[in-house]
């Protein structure tokens, strides 16, 4: 004891140090487009340049096992914001479509959601999001801004509210265009065998049809198609504009030296706020299509284009640092890197160039649960609180920055809602050697597509699949028949009983397991078929206040998977 003594004296104040310098500190958080997690050389990638981001992993933490908590950008980064699976805020859909395309869309992110911005905000920090956002702009006029980031917590925003798509870059193509061939097609075939069986009945005698109604019939199907063209031919002017808070600044935006814009617009916020705590969220819009890169990266790097553009987001987190470094902020930040999910691994040009990322060697990409779709970069660096070259091989979720961010600024979680994420510092700082996440869920769009389970008493990392995409061609590793994997219907293959691996043995996903050559195999099915995602608050408000809906929720849930992602909304109108 009298050894103990000096020893616990003498630790005692280095302890209370780092306590001390714990408490608020900086947050610079970078998340990519559609970055494969195969892309970065901090994850295996030899013929990337990529040294900025990397060093981040060198000098902090590496998560190996980051799991985006959905395969897409617009239910994902809504989990992000606000730590929960998005079938909670009615984040995800029930469609084909599982994101927002167009400015003029009514839906967002609910008010009564809470983001970290928002807990930091009321707690003295300075926040602002750079980049892209995603998650909604107006509900009922233009200028109600109710789903804006400034709306949600951030005190300034600079960037896109949409997304950055092909038909934003002239000579890119656009990702409506077979869709729009298909509905054009089908509009004019059944407007001509209308057109053909009322001559034929008129002819006949069966059916008098005046010339008029004829003509005004035409009349109508050619103005509905015509629309349409106009409205995608005018795609570029009416979608794609850069925003600062509320003012549109150009419209639509010039793709030249854009991340030099937004990396300018990063260090003036970090000068800005060097005397009291601030929040900053970089989105970049790299590498997500339409690509583009500066002149003075255009052409510099081993894989064409996309190549440019990851070259140059490197460059500009390296830019960002260099700031915090030259405030004198680098001890007092904790800084995160990641990607909103995998790589788009059908994104190939007009020309055959190869414009999507890569995945490593995880099977399938963005759109889908594979782990090439979910499984992400995780890079934290927090010099004196995070030991440098930390590889952490635990399932984590980037819902797992909500609580951790939160704590860190002394905020308090919500005590009315379900947060899914769990606190990153334990691990982060050596203290649990354990994730939180036994189960992690993962969702194609608002259907339960597959689900994680990392038993407390074991090495292994089961992950069942209630289905599966079809990939077209047969052979090949993605949907590139359709651009993007759909979640049901012909689109997909159900197993019953689930297909189910080892990700511990067989992180690529090859090698489904049987009774045959796994002996457990019945009881782990078991054991994830009862773990309950649906157990969820909005559920519970839901059975108090509206009793008649819960049999016939339930029911559909078990049927489909899933939760009506409109659930929350409903209850809360109603309670």
């Amino acid at each position: 004891m009298m050894i103990l003594l000096p020893v616990m004296l003498y630790l005692w104040p280095v302890s209370n140090a780092i306590n001390e310098r714990i408490s608020k500190p900086n947050i610079v958080l970078f998340m990519a487009d559609d970055l494969g997690i195969g892309d970065l050389g901090c994850y295996g990638n030899t013929t990337s340049r990529t040294p900025n981001i990397d060093k981040l992993s060198k000098e902090g933490a590496t998560l190996t096992q980051h799991i985006a908590a959905a395969p897409l950008c617009t239910p994902s980064r809504a989990s992000f914001l606000t730590g929960r699976y998005s079938v909670r805020s009615g984040m995800a859909s029930l469609h084909k479509v599982g994101v927002f395309l167009f400015s003029a869309s009514s839906g967002g992110l609910p008010m009564e959601e809470i983001t970290f911005a928002k807990l930091l905000q009321q707690r003295g920090y300075s926040t602002a999001l750079i980049g892209k956002w995603h998650l909604g702009i107006n509900c009922n006029s233009s200028d109600d801004f109710c789903h804006h980031p400034l709306n949600h917590g951030f005190d300034y925003f600079y960037g896109v509210p949409v997304n950055n798509l092909r038909d934003c870059k002239p000579g890119h193509g656009s990702v409506f265009a077979a869709g729009l061939k298909m509905h054009t097609r089908a509009a004019l075939q059944t407007t001509a065998i209308a057109l053909i069986s009322l001559a034929v009945l008129n002819y006949t005698g069966l059916v008098r049809v005046p010339r008029r109604v004829l003509g005004y019939f035409f009349l109508i199907a050619a103005v509905i198609v015509g629309v349409l063209l106009l409205f995608f031919y005018n795609f570029r002017n009416l979608n794609c504009f850069l925003m600062q808070n509320h003012s549109i600044i150009q419209q639509p935006w010039n793709y030249e030296n854009l991340t030099q814009r937004f990396t300018e617009e990063a260090k003036r916020f970090i000068g800005r706020n060097t005397n009291a705590p601030f929040l900053l969220f970089v989105a970049y819009t790299q590498v997500h299509t339409a690509l583009y890169a500066s002149q003075a990266f255009r052409g510099k790097s081993k894989h064409g284009l996309y190549g440019d553009a990851l070259e140059e987001m490197d460059w500009s987190v390296g830019q960002i640092l260099h700031a915090l470094d030259q405030w004198h902020l680098r001890e007092q930040t904790l800084v995160y890197f990641t990607s909103d999910h995998g790589a788009h691994v059908e994104e190939i040009s007009a020309n055959g160039e190869v414009q999507g990322g890569y995945n490593g060697i995880y099977k399938g990409g963005k759109s889908t649960s594979w782990e090439g779709g979910i499984r992400v970069p995780g890079l934290l660096r927090w010099p004196g609180v995070f030991k440098p070259g930390t590889h952490i091989d635990e399932p984590t979720s980037n819902m797992d920055i909500f609580p951790t961010i939160v704590k860190l600024a002394g905020a308090s979680l919500p005590s009315d809602r379900i947060i899914d994420g769990h606190d990153l510092m334990p691990l982060l700082r050596g203290i649990a050697l354990r994730s939180k996440h036994e189960f992690l869920f993962h969702y194609c769009n608002a259907y339960l597509n597959a689900v994680r389970w990392h038993p407390g008493n074991s090495k292994s990392i089961w992950k069942a699949f209630f289905f599966t995409p079809n990939f077209s061609p047969g052979d090949s590793n993605g949907c590139h028949d359709d651009h993007v994997c759909f979640c049901y219907g012909k689109s997909v293959t159900y197993h019953d009983p689930p297909l189910l691996f080892d990700l511990s043995k067989d992180p690529e996903e090859k090698n489904p397991l049987t009774p045959e050559t796994e002996s457990h195999f019945h009881e782990i099915i078991q054991v994830i078929q009862q773990a309950d995602p649906l157990t969820t608050w909005s559920l519970d408000v839901c059975f108090l206040f509206l009793p008649e809906l819960k049999g016939r929720i339930v029911m559909e849930a078990k049927k489909m998977n899933t939760i009506y992602c409109y659930l929350a909304r409903v209850c809360k109108s109603r309670s």
